[in-house]
């Protein structure tokens, strides 16, 4: 069996890119808000139903621009179990990460032991939607209108996810995507702010083009995080096909249930009641065995057999050594993060792929 890997990103027909090519080529336009680029930010606003968009080169510089255009100060509430990227825009912005632990069944920030974290000193929550799966929103916006904070979602794993009827960037002052080819839906490398309040977008544009107000005034601190139209055009397609491959996720997930539900060892992520997901990844809890953490020997076995899973998030973003000053008691997301396993999950993944991964993970458990 060929090498199957745990993301692949969906790329349209060379046939399709080399035509958007040729309008490039034709109006030599590459970037600083190019003609695909405005076309991407109306295309996404409609796709997302969004008031306002700013798009950038990546979610990274997305989110700390976000940090930043909210004029935050001292301390910002957030989750241990993330990408390293998450933590990195909060201390680059200039703010105080406070690690919050995690729920149980679903990874997100645990809204219950939220309010114990905030003091004088909080500014903002940044809740992440692990996976895709939404933060208990009701909870965290009680919490920020109760103290006044700011609300932003890093939403990099949540493109076009809905919760309770509503888009999952209505929720919170600013939502984060990211458009990283490993994502659902991608631009390459690629990310975008949706937020509420349209007076943020000058700052934002100015944010991301050196802090520039217009040919003679820089008036603010900015960064090079503009979106070139290479990107965009990668965007523009892959939106036309997002809907189509997402259902394609969603019967490859079904296949999984199916076979690992069966399954002893292993534990799956229960679905959240009123989400319409956009099945980003797909998560599974290996269970102790005789008091032993064998999460380590499964995802070393599944290598063997060229599937390549990953310990998504492990080590916590608490633990890395930059953060250990910051370092406190989290022991849910401990657990979590020695024990979850994500398997590969694309839209043109087989079902004899799929067959095959779930018969190495019963082999790898048997084994163990």
């Amino acid at each position: 069996m060929k090498k199957i890997y745990v993301s692949k990103p969906s790329l349209p027909s060379l046939e399709e890119y080399t035509d958007y090519l040729k309008l490039i080529w034709g109006n030599h336009h590459l970037t600083n808000n190019g003609p695909l680029h405005q076309q991407f930010e109306v295309d996404l606003k409609k796709h997302l139903s969004a008031d306002n968009i700013s798009l950038f080169t990546n979610g990274h510089l997305a989110l700390e621009a976000a940090l930043q255009v909210l004029d935050l100060e001292g301390e910002v509430i957030t989750t241990p179990f993330t990408f390293a990227s998450t933590i990195h825009a909060i201390v680059r912005s200039g703010l105080k990460p406070v690690f919050c632990d995690i729920e149980v069944d679903n990874f997100n920030i645990d809204t219950s032991k939220i309010e114990e974290l905030i003091n004088e000193r909080t500014s903002a929550i940044l809740a992440v939607h692990v996976f895709g799966v939404p933060c208990n929103v009701e909870a965290i916006q009680r919490l920020a209108d109760k103290y006044n904070l700011k609300v932003i979602y890093d939403a990099a794993h949540a493109f076009g996810v809905t919760y309770k009827g509503k888009p999952v960037s209505s929720y919170g002052d600013i939502s984060m995507f990211s458009f990283h080819a490993t994502k659902v839906f991608h631009s390459i490398e690629g990310g975008a702010l949706v937020f509420k309040n349209s007076n943020l977008n000058k700052n934002l544009s100015k944010i991301k083009n050196f802090g520039i107000e217009n040919e003679d005034t820089v008036d603010m601190i900015g960064f090079n995080a503009k979106m070139n139209e290479f990107q965009a055009s990668m965007g523009l397609l892959n939106l036309k096909k997002i809907r189509e491959q997402i259902q394609k996720r969603k019967q490859i997930v079904n296949h999984y249930n199916e076979r690992l539900g069966k399954m002893g060892g292993i534990l799956i992520p229960p679905e959240k009641e009123g989400v319409i997901n956009n099945y980003a990844y797909y998560p599974i809890i290996i269970k102790e065995s005789n008091g032993e953490n064998i999460r380590n020997h499964i995802h070393e076995k599944l290598g063997i057999q060229n599937v390549v899973s990953r310990k998504y998030f492990y080590p916590l973003c608490s633990n890395f050594e930059c953060y250990k000053m910051y370092k406190t008691y989290v022991p849910i997301a401990e657990k979590i993060g020695d024990s979850i396993l994500v398997l590969p999950l694309y839209d043109n993944l087989t079902s004899s792929e799929v067959n095959y991964i779930c018969d190495s993970l019963e082999v790898a458990l048997k084994e163990a």
